[in-house]
């Protein structure tokens, strides 16, 4: 008998259901022209806005450090050198490895050499990256939102002497405003993701222009090897640059030992004395171990130039910069769509909830008047 009533409760709590769902389309049906209209005005709206942004183009380049190499070393004191260490996390230099990419990337002495990158754009021109994101064009309201600031700017510069910022006159210890305000651009169209299981780096630009963004792209892979080679084979070279100014020391003195003893020798040919036998003798001990100390200098030469190439990181890049051949953004038709649902969305819910609340809400204020 429970189980029969259970049956009937459940069959009525569905068919109110129902119900219920009947009710609530049957309402968005008669106001589908209200619908019709709110979605109509959101899509054009939509429109407008996917057709002012500016085309913007990708330039991926994916690459991946050798095998065999351990990074933890090397990029902990390039993380180190950056100030990216914080010694209270308790993480030592084994915790850092090729995962600190992304955030050597964003440091300023990084950004500042990417910055001076010379590039050239499909209509011909060659710049400076520094220059170039000035010329990159912007969606039309950021120049109607920034009319106010523009106008305060013009002002201060009547009464104001200041030479504007060229990437010749940045002093990394000191940025000014519009230094610092193209770095941060540099950080929004350069990104570099690592996969932490296999090491691979992905290096993605976005760029206006198409030729651009792949020339951005392939120096700023460069300047990371650049970077991460200089640290690890800092230490090496100079190891090696001491062992060449030694070895240049020995050779001086070789080759002054030898002109000695051959001038003696050949000053005192047929002299008998001994004397003359035992300074000869001494000049050529002294030629000898002149010439061993500089044989032995010249292989440590050999063995640390052997250290300084293997110091070196190896890099494949597994997928070279391309020039691409289609904007990978705005996508005009996404925000059109999006526009559009979210316009279906809050209309429905103020037809449905949202005018039957207002209205129950304007009666309890008057009535409280």
């Amino acid at each position: 008998m429970e189980e029969k009533n259970k049956k009937q409760q459940e069959t009525s709590d569905e068919i109110k259901n129902n119900i219920t769902l009947f009710k609530l389309i049957r309402i968005l049906f008669h106001n589908r022209f209200k619908l019709y209209k709110v979605c109509g005005i959101s899509a054009l709206i939509g429109a407008v806005i996917g057709f002012s942004l500016p085309k913007t183009y990708h330039a991926y380049v994916s690459l991946s450090p050798e095998s065999g190499m351990n990074g933890a070393s090397g990029l902990s004191g390039i993380a180190s050198m950056f100030g990216l260490v914080n010694s209270s996390t308790g993480f030592g230099e084994d915790a850092l490895t090729f995962n600190m990419f992304p955030e050597i990337v964003k440091t300023n002495p990084y950004a500042l050499e990417v910055l001076q990158v010379p590039i050239q754009t499909q209509d011909g021109k060659t710049m400076l990256l520094y220059d170039y994101l000035d010329i990159e064009q912007k969606p039309w309201w950021t120049y109607v939102t920034g009319l106010p600031k523009a106008a305060i700017g013009g002002v201060k510069s009547l009464f104001s002497q200041e030479k504007p910022d060229t990437v010749t006159t940045i002093d990394p210890f000191k940025l000014t405003k519009e230094q610092d305000m193209h770095i941060k651009m540099l950080q929004d169209v350069l990104k570099v993701e690592t996969d932490v299981k296999t090491n691979m780096t992905k290096v993605s630009v976005a760029l206006q222009d198409p030729l651009a963004a792949a020339i951005v792209a392939d120096s700023a892979v460069y300047k990371l090897q650049e970077y991460i080679t200089d640290y690890r084979t800092r230490k090496a070279k100079q190891d090696y640059d001491f062992q060449l100014n030694l070895c240049e020391q020995y050779k001086k003195e070789y080759f002054a030992a030898q002109q000695e003893y051959a001038q003696f020798a050949d000053a005192n040919r047929n002299v008998i004395l001994q004397t003359v036998t035992s300074e000869k003798e001494r000049l050529q001990k002294n030629l000898s171990l002149a010439e061993q100390i500089y044989s032995q200098s010249m292989g440590q030469l050999q063995v640390l130039r052997g250290k300084v190439q293997e110091a070196k990181p190896v890099f494949a890049v597994v997928e070279p910069a391309t020039v691409p051949l289609v904007p990978s953004s705005p996508k005009k038709m996404m925000i059109i769509i999006a526009f559009a649902f979210l316009a279906f969305i809050f209309e429905s819910a103020w037809i449905l909830f949202g005018k039957d609340i207002y209205h129950d809400f304007k009666n309890e204020m008057k009535k409280k008047d």
